[in-house]
């Protein structure tokens, strides 16, 4: 069955181009102008992925983005932001609040669609698994995040992660099942830190394995996706 993708873009211009290439390639696209009607077709329809815009007319594409993480039918749903050039922040943010990846405007269709298709395939779109729900659900119940306190715990027991540690765990959990690239993970734990190279991604996941294998030596929670990523594994 065709993945289906909710495209959330107030200048119809882009939709047309985005939809266009997307269709070529075989997917069924479904296009909102504004963040309230991405709200209710999400409510009303199950979705592979999310590609949504940061400025709309009726508010922050990231609102929507923060609603998606934190209602539990779409938590796993793979969503690539698109934002304007320059703003980085919002990319940042992005990231931070789950994104899967981003695109900057103006971008190329062919680029967008490529992207669009990693992300289905990680996903597990076309192996029997078309809406990831499942890994997100699993992943409450192993893991508790308390964001507040930015303290992350382990079938009950707290782990000793520095700032940098808690930011990188937490954005694996809100993608649970999902490859995370290195430069999504720099952006969600670093910010625009220009110290920072994928070397210190790479440094701190190994704390972090070596923290979450103490509370539970059976299992290897994350795993390395060569020239991809990071993916928690659930």
């Amino acid at each position: 069955m065709s993945a289906r993708l909710l495209l959330l873009e107030d200048d119809p211009a882009i939709a047309r181009t985005v939809a266009y290439a997307l269709e070529r390639d075989g997917l069924t696209v479904t296009h909102s102008l504004l963040v309230h009607d991405a709200r209710q077709q999400l409510q009303s329809a199950r979705f592979d992925l999310l590609v949504l815009d940061v400025g709309l007319p009726d508010g922050s594409g990231l609102d929507l983005l923060r609603d998606v993480r934190n209602t539990a039918p779409t938590a796993a749903l793979p969503v690539l932001m698109l934002s304007a050039h320059g703003e980085e922040i919002d990319r940042v943010l992005g990231l931070e609040l789950g994104a899967d990846d981003y695109l900057t405007k103006p971008f190329s269709p062919r680029e967008l669609a490529a992207r669009v298709k990693a992300l289905l395939r990680r996903a597990g779109h076309g192996n029997g698994n078309s809406h990831p729900a499942a890994p997100a659900a699993t992943a409450a119940a192993l893991f508790h995040d308390d964001e507040t306190g930015q303290r992350i715990s382990l079938r009950g027991q707290a782990l000793p992660l520095t700032r940098r540690e808690y930011r990188l765990l937490a954005h694996l959990l809100r993608g649970a099942g999902r490859i995370h690239s290195r430069d999504a993970l720099l952006a969600a734990a670093w910010g625009d830190d220009s110290e920072s190279t994928d070397r210190t991604v790479d440094t701190h996941i190994k704390t972090l394995r070596a923290k979450l294998r103490e509370l539970d030596p059976a299992r290897e929670y994350i795993s390395t996706h060569r020239g991809m990523g990071y993916c928690l594994d659930i």
